[in-house]
């Protein structure tokens, strides 16, 4: 009955996460004059009523006092290998019902009887000192689990950095965005590397935004004691110079909420820097007048995105209606490319950001269905709307997978404040991904092209 419960939440949060996406396209197609102010306030108000529901899929109730785990008759058990020592004031914080045994890993189904955290907490310490590790987790039923395995020698001694490498990486990406920037210039540094300043507004602030992301997860990882490498960054010799960089966490996260930390630290401080990139490059940008809207190649739909309207207007005010279309500034391109990654990493789908965020405010079971409607929801788009779609959602599939990492401490939720921040997160996204309605053109000032 539980699990059904369980199911029925699930469907319900799901609904109402796309509830308000379905909405705006019946708007949009219908042509229905809506003001965007009440469009705004009814994404709040089902964003809000899609938490109210997350925070009913588990309910938290006090435990009954019990004794804990027999665990001399446990290891009587038919070949039971080495023995696996067990925390020693595991009863004094859980109540076990059943327990089952592999390799060298206990897992102990039953009730805590004191709050996650403290239990936690408790048990680690004395976990230390046995060279084992604790995790508290949840099972697809909403039970709790506490697992007790064998310290792995690459957490407890993982292999040195080698900052030389990262050094390394970051100049040939400095080299190859200022190739890429000049490129879209017009230029070939190949053949004039005496014009390599033409390139470096685009690398300058790329760079930039990308290595904020980065730092943002590091710095965030450092503030919880977790260990992490320096960003790696990705160089290509063509396009756009390069393919993003990445930090490797070479230990789990303790909880929920550093789960939660370190996923959402790197969106918002790319953000904090791209957001003044394309608000700044906007204004040397250059808008197509309506006697060339026709020509769409060669500019950027400003209405494509919520946010890249919201951005455009308050930097361009009432020049955008006399054009709909801008073609981007170097700055205001590498601006625009921080939005599409952060908006790529927010995704709720498996090891990417936003499926650490979406894990640590859902839950793992939910956050794996979350994961996978939105991963079949980038196909469709791929398929029907932009094939460029397609190719991010393979790629996204075999390097972020389905599945996010769990923390050791799976079970403790998040307190009031991240919870929102993760709703202003998951509301970001939606607002980059999102073109502006049709509708929505006049009451703006910005000249419709499908007038």
């Amino acid at each position: 009955m539980k699990t059904h419960d369980n199911f029925q939440h699930t469907l319900l949060m799901l609904l109402v996460c796309l509830l308000p996406i379905f909405l705006f396209f019946i708007l949009a197609v219908s042509g229905f004059q809506l003001s965007p102010l009440f469009f705004f306030l009814f994404l709040a108000i089902c964003c809000f009523a899609m938490f109210y529901f997350m925070g009913r899929m588990h309910p938290q109730t006090d435990s009954e006092t019990g004794r804990g785990v027999d665990v001399d008759q446990f290891e009587s058990q038919e070949n039971p290998g080495e023995a696996i020592p067990v925390p020693e004031n595991m009863a004094e914080v859980f109540q076990s019902l059943s327990s089952q045994r592999k390799d060298d890993t206990i897992v102990f189904e039953g009730n805590l009887l004191t709050d996650a955290e403290t239990a936690f907490q408790k048990l680690k310490e004395s976990s230390d000192r046995l060279n084992v590790s604790t995790f508290l987790q949840e099972d697809d039923a909403g039970r709790t689990l506490l697992i007790v395995a064998k310290k792995r020698t690459e957490l407890t001694n993982p292999a040195p950095s080698r900052p030389i490498v990262n050094l390394a990486l970051f100049a040939l990406t400095f080299l190859t965005t200022a190739y890429a920037g000049a490129l879209h210039q017009g230029i070939n540094l190949l053949k004039e590397p005496e014009k390599f300043a033409v390139g470096l507004p685009y690398a300058v602030a790329l760079m930039a935004i990308l290595g904020a992301h980065e730092l943002g997860h590091y710095f965030a990882a450092k503030r919880h004691k977790m260990q992490v490498t320096l960003p790696y960054f990705i160089p290509v010799p063509f396009a756009l110079g390069t393919f993003g960089a990445f930090i490797r966490l070479k230990s789990p996260s303790e909880n929920r909420k550093a789960l939660f930390d370190v996923g959402i630290a790197g969106p918002l401080a790319g953000l904090a820097l791209a957001i003044p990139a394309l608000f700044i490059g906007l204004q040397n940008s250059q808008i197509i007048p309506l006697s060339q809207a026709a020509d769409m190649a060669k500019g950027a739909n400003i209405g494509s995105s919520i946010m890249l309207t919201l951005l455009a207007k308050l930097s361009l005010g009432d020049a955008l209606s006399y054009g709909h279309s801008v073609v981007f500034s170097p700055l205001a391109f590498a601006g625009w490319l921080g939005f599409f990654v952060t908006a790529l990493n927010l995704l709720p789908v498996g090891q990417l950001d936003g499926g650490h965020i979406a894990h640590a405010l859902f839950g793992r079971k939910n956050a794996n269905t979350v994961g996978m409607v939105a991963l079949f929801s980038l196909l469709l788009l791929g398929l029907f709307v932009w094939s460029g779609l397609l190719t991010w959602a393979i790629i996204i599939f075999f390097i972020a997978g389905i599945k996010s990492a769990p923390p050791l401490n799976d079970v403790t939720g998040l307190d009031g404040k991240r919870v929102v921040l993760g709703l202003v997160a998951f509301v970001i996204l939606f607002m980059i991904l999102i073109p502006l309605p049709h509708s929505f053109y006049e009451s703006l000032g910005i000249n419709c092209p499908y007038a």
